[in-house]
């Protein structure tokens, strides 16, 4: 995993994620899903290309039940854009590129 990409834990996702000064992308997934592994190239892509400007987590939902819960999270993957530590889009499904880098581009 590229070093612009953080691991999400319900113990640190407060820090991480709500009072973070940057917007976040957090990427909610699993090691056993296929359209989960099918986009995380695409996640690192859009880590690196906005480097500085946006922050990326990924979080496990395996390993961290209680986040996922909070945010209803049904299926995976589903990313979560958060500015200013609310929730302003909730993107469901291995989008393409293109969609998600329309998405973060109206919150950076």
């Amino acid at each position: 995993m590229s070093d612009a990409i953080l691991t999400g834990t319900d113990a640190n996702f407060q820090a991480e994620v709500i009072k973070s000064d940057l917007p976040v992308l957090v990427d909610f997934w699993a090691p056993w899903c296929g359209p989960c592994l099918m986009i995380a190239p695409v996640v690192e892509e859009l880590a690196e290309a906005h480097r500085g400007k946006l922050k990326v987590v990924k979080m496990n939902v395996d390993e961290n039940a209680q986040t996922p819960q909070t945010y209803g999270i049904m299926a995976i993957p589903t990313m979560i854009l958060f500015k200013g530590g609310e929730l302003k889009e909730k993107l469901v499904g291995a989008l393409p590129k293109a969609k998600l880098t329309e998405a973060i581009a109206k919150h950076i």
